[in-house]
């Protein structure tokens, strides 16, 4: 949320865009680290697939506004 939040300020579509790609990097992070406290044995595969959904779908999201931003020519205000 913090990049998101720092983003916003940022005056065009491609600075907003920059920090949504790093808040959809948080997003993978988070999913990656599902998969070691899988391997360690402190999440059951229902309880990890359950969280990475959750982590999932707001990757997707993000990754959907991005290219949204992506797209338009408008540079903000």
């Amino acid at each position: 949320m913090d990049n998101i939040t720092e983003g916003f300020d940022g005056g065009s579509n491609a600075e907003f865009a920059r920090f949504f790609s790093y808040a959809q990097r948080s997003c993978t992070e988070v999913m990656s680290q599902l998969y070691s406290v899988l391997d360690r044995n402190y999440l059951d595969q229902p309880e990890f697939e359950a969280l990475y959904k959750q982590a999932k779908g707001p990757h997707a999201k993000i990754g959907g506004f991005i290219k949204y931003l992506r797209s338009t020519k408008s540079t903000g205000s």
